[in-house]
């Protein structure tokens, strides 16, 4: 065992900055308002107070290079200059990768394993040079020395990275990036000795890869030879999100010296092991805010063998701290309430006697086990009948729409914010939101929109705002939480039983549908989302939790349909994210799923079209799933990753327009990829759209993107009806 490796630790932190001080940094940057410079110097401040405050709570071991500018697996594809050669000529190749420039687009973006974060995917080929470029973890380490701190980096691990990466374009049929793992453990080899060189003890290596199915023999490969070179720094190989399984014996033969377990899913069954090496001890966990039950996690630190403590995983994923926040008194933990826990078991040790400190609350406030109603599901009828009784709509071949939301404008945000804050009136916000979905409706029916959306300026998110409209939720002030890049959502606390005290949505759906007379969606989140994006309780099964939720969304169905509304779109983009890890435990949460989104919907009339949607989470995946959800349409993301759903058997709208990039596609870009998309979905089945909602891009940029988008609708529908068209 390495008796050096710290008692108390963390496996990464929040980076955004308590007050979103990096996103704003972000956002300044890239529209020309600051510098390169402020962007730095925003950086290395908020990396200062994250090493200062830590050392405050009393944590022994701090990490370094886990602040991003935007994501860790984009910093790794710099770390080992695995940038593809598009990029490369670009003034910011980093920022080109993440959010594309003219003319070039940005790398695929896909979600984190099971989590909203999400991740930028590398794309490695046959020919991808690799070479190590220590420069940020090397200047992490010497900020931090600077400041009094020693510091263990951390990098993703090469693993994990190969697999989470794509062949590049132009790979040989049969190639995948794991196939380059030599190629790359030449290059850690190189890191680590220059990690040496600087006086590191340690270095973690994060391979939450582990945890699913498959890559063992990568594993115990790639880690008998970075433990076998002599020139480096200790390593902590850390797993994450599950039970490490399999993976434990490949590990077990190396000669890492630490290896970093998720024991909130239990201690695995080998974990005899690694007897004889550090086990840390991730027992506070990183993805959820309930407090932590310091007794049942003694008895797993004991269980483990292990004498450190630490997160589960990175605390990426929770908000920075309760201060400020009066929501469930005594029952939540944010990231700094969670390293007072690790700092806390620590002292204690996995020996202390039960109960010599407190344990914490529950996972509930009072509420109790309300048994779901028998509502009765009702099954639609079969999409051929379905389909007959929605030609009224009188949608035109390639019907455009788009996903929701519209930009959320500086005046709409400061007036939601003065609303809450009790400084305009109901009349006032009211008068403002109709404005302002009289805009949304008046620019789509100008463009030349066939389904309507209207805007929905009265959301602050598609999970927030719905939560603040249902008993048995509550909502931080400040609990923000990073997504991806500068993209922060502040996760509700789904904490008793889920109720619908009142329709949520009917209000600004039929006001938007009294100034047109073309068909305006109403807009809903689908419950496995809600669900999904909400820091949930603890004390009942998810699939019970899902449910209540369904049933709230099916309500709103029904007084949307009765209030006129034709066309209905019940999102489920975390469908394929709360995917079990493992495929033996999939099936079940699969089946679970469906029947969730189905109850939420069947209750729909056939004349009633439904829609959802799904990004940026490999849908193809859970294509099976998609195709059981049996909505009359289904949106996807496609335009970074060009994924498809084959054999879908209703209405499909694969997206054409990347809305996390600023780009502009243009025309010709749009036409081609519908011309794609009809090489595999039939005309009359195929719908044309964004890939995801517009509330982070600006009116200029929508009015120029959906401009282009409903010009190439048009060419390619006049190029079908064109008699010599083949």
């Amino acid at each position: 065992m390495s008796d050096d490796f710290p008692v108390s630790t963390v496996l990464g932190y929040p980076r955004i900055g308590p007050d979103r001080e990096l996103k704003h940094a972000l956002e300044a940057y890239w529209d020309g308002r600051a510098g390169r410079d402020h962007l730095e110097r925003v950086g290395r401040r908020l990396r200062a107070d994250t090493w200062r405050r830590l050392a405050e709570l009393g944590l022994d071991g701090l990490p370094s290079n886990t602040f991003s500018f935007y994501d860790q697996v984009l910093d790794t594809a710099m770390l080992v200059d695995a940038v593809p050669d598009r990029y490369r000529e670009c003034a910011d190749p980093y920022f080109a990768m993440a959010r594309g420039v003219d003319g070039v687009a940005p790398l695929r973006m896909t979600k984190w394993f099971d989590t909203n974060y999400h991740y930028l995917v590398p794309e490695i080929g046959p020919r991808t040079r690799f070479r190590a470029v220590a420069d940020k973890p090397l200047a992490e380490v010497r900020e931090a020395r600077e400041l009094g701190h020693e510091t263990r980096p951390v990098l993703v691990g090469p693993v994990t990275f190969l697999r989470l990466a794509q062949a590049a374009p132009g790979s040989p049929d049969g190639f995948t990036p794991v196939d380059r793992l030599d190629d790359l453990l030449d290059v850690y080899v190189r890191l680590l000795s220059l990690l040496a060189a600087e006086g590191v003890g340690w270095v973690q290596l994060d391979e939450p890869i582990l945890v699913t199915d498959g890559g063992s023999p990568a594993v115990r490969h790639a880690y008998r030879r970075l433990a076998g070179h002599p020139r480096r720094p200790k390593l902590l190989v850390a797993s994450y999100f599950g039970d490490i399984a399999d993976a434990l014996p490949a590990l077990a033969v190396t000669s890492v010296e630490a290896v970093a377990l998720d024991l909130t899913h239990g201690v695995p069954e080998d974990v005899e092991l690694l007897r004889g090496r550090t086990v840390v001890a991730g027992v506070v966990s990183g993805r959820e805010v309930w407090r932590t039950d310091l007794d049942r996690a003694r008895a797993l630190m004991a269980a483990a063998g292990a004498t450190r403590v630490s997160s589960s995983c990175s605390l990426l994923h929770v908000p920075y701290s309760l201060r400020g926040e009066d929501i469930l008194p005594g029952r939540l933990a944010f990231a700094e309430e969670k390293v007072a826990e690790i700092v806390a078991l620590a002292a204690l040790g996995p020996k202390a006697a039960p109960g010599a400190v407190d344990t914490g609350g529950t996972a509930v406030t009072g509420a109790g086990s309300r048994r779901r109603p028998d509502t009765g599901v009702t099954e639609r009828s079969a999409y051929a009948v379905r389909a007959a009784a929605q030609r009224d709509l009188n949608l035109p071949t390639l019907p455009v729409t788009t996903i929701g939301s519209f930009p959320q404008t500086a005046e709409v945000r400061a007036a939601r914010q003065a609303f809450a804050a009790g400084r305009s009136s109901r009349e006032e916000y009211e008068s403002l939101i109709e404005r302002e979905i009289g805009r949304a409706v008046a620019l789509q029916e100008r463009l030349g929109i066939d389904v309507l959306v209207h805007g929905e300026p009265e959301r602050n998110d598609m999970v927030q705002y719905f939560a603040e409209h249902l008993d048995g939720f509550a909502v931080t002030r400040n609990g923000w939480v990073q997504s991806y890049g500068s993209r922060c959502t502040r996760p509700p606390i789904l904490h008793g039983d889920v109720r619908r005290p009142a329709p949520i949505t009917v209000r600004w759906a039929t006001y938007a549908q009294s100034l047109t007379g073309r068909p305006v969606k109403g807009m809903l989140t689908g419950p496995v989302t809600i669900v999904a994006w909400s820091f949930v309780r603890a004390d009942r099964p998810l699939r019970d939790v899902t449910m209540q939720v369904a049933d709230a969304v099916r309500e709103e169905v029904r007084d949307l349909e009765a209030a006129g509304i034709r066309v209905i779109q019940v999102d489920e983009p975390a469908l394929r994210e709360l995917l079990p890890l493992r495929k033996g435990d999939q099936d079940e949460y699969l089946a679970w799923a469906v029947a969730a989104y189905r109850h939420a919907t069947g209750g729909a009339g056939d004349a009633t079209q439904i829609h959802t949607h799904l990004c940026y989470s490999n849908a193809a995946d859970v294509s099976a799933a998609i195709d059981a959800l049996d909505a009359d349409v289904t949106s996807i993301e496609s335009a970074r990753s060009g994924t498809g759903v084959p054999g879908f058997g209703r209405g499909l709208g694969p997206g054409v327009y990347d809305i996390h990039s600023p780009r502009i596609p243009s025309r010709a870009e749009i036409t081609a990829r519908l011309q794609r998309a009809l090489r595999t979905i039939p005309a009359e089945r195929l719908w044309v759209n964004p890939d995801c909602g517009l509330k982070t891009r600006t009116y200029e940029q929508v009015e120029e993107a959906l401009t282009n988008v409903v010009a190439a609708a048009g060419a390619v529908r006049a190029s079908m009806e064109d008699p010599g068209h083949r």
